[in-house]
């Protein structure tokens, strides 16, 4: 791995473990085994580390927008897949979800990019939510769908701090992830065909438990 690469990928993991305000540009350096020269050879500011790190969060976050349902994949398996790629969103980049207030503004491509990206969220799972509609798993006025998926967004977006603030522990395997998922679910699980419901609990238990949800990839359901 280049040396630029490596520094951004280590700064956000570094930057998510501590938080940004925590990490100064020395301990990134000790961290990297490298010279702090060395560091500001590849980044003169440390906004200049967090704009590399914005540009690469947009860039995912646009493949994860990308994600819609298919036909051919099972709705169920679709759908957890789905959920799959938030939480790993939001886990490799949490301290920019969390940590706004230690360095000001969002940088510039967030700033831009943000109201849009959330909008665009609230429309990727109403999509989904509509094709459990059409599967007839989903008993719910499609007029309303907007509404819950808004809320599903809300959930889905605080939930994991909230659940961390509240004790439980916020990576692979933590209750976090899991009851972040299991919250969201309530909004409208007494609308969900009873089998659908329990094969979404069980995905729910295998994301929580940092298992890999391959629906999306593999195309067949993984019971």
């Amino acid at each position: 791995m280049k040396t630029r690469d490596r520094i951004v990928l280590e700064a956000r993991l570094l930057y998510n473990k501590h938080g940004y305000g925590n990490v100064s540009s020395a301990t990134l350096a000790e961290h990297l085994d490298i010279a702090e020269g060395n560091l500001w050879y590849h980044f003169k500011t440390k906004r200049a580390i967090l704009a590399a790190i914005s540009k690469q969060f947009a860039l995912d976050i646009e493949k994860r927008l990308s994600l819609l349902p298919n036909e051919k994949v099972d709705i169920v398996v679709d759908y957890a897949a789905l959920l799959q790629a938030i939480v790993d969103e939001f886990q490799e980049y949490r301290f920019l979800y969390r940590d706004q207030a230690d360095y000001g503004e969002h940088d510039e491509i967030v700033r831009r990019g943000v109201r849009g990206w959330t909008e665009r969220t609230h429309r990727q799972l109403q999509a989904y939510m509509k094709e459990f509609i059409e599967a007839e798993l989903l008993d719910w006025p499609e007029e309303r769908l907007a509404d819950l998926a808004i809320n599903a967004t809300i959930i889905l977006r605080y939930g994991l701090e909230y659940f961390r603030e509240m004790g439980d522990p916020i990576g692979a395997g933590g209750g976090a992830i899991r009851n972040s998922l299991l919250r969201h679910l309530t909004l409208f699980e007494y609308r969900l065909m009873p089998e659908a419901a329990i094969r979404l609990r069980r995905f729910i238990e295998r994301i929580g438990n940092g298992e890999e949800v391959l629906g999306k990839t593999l195309g067949k359901d993984l019971d």
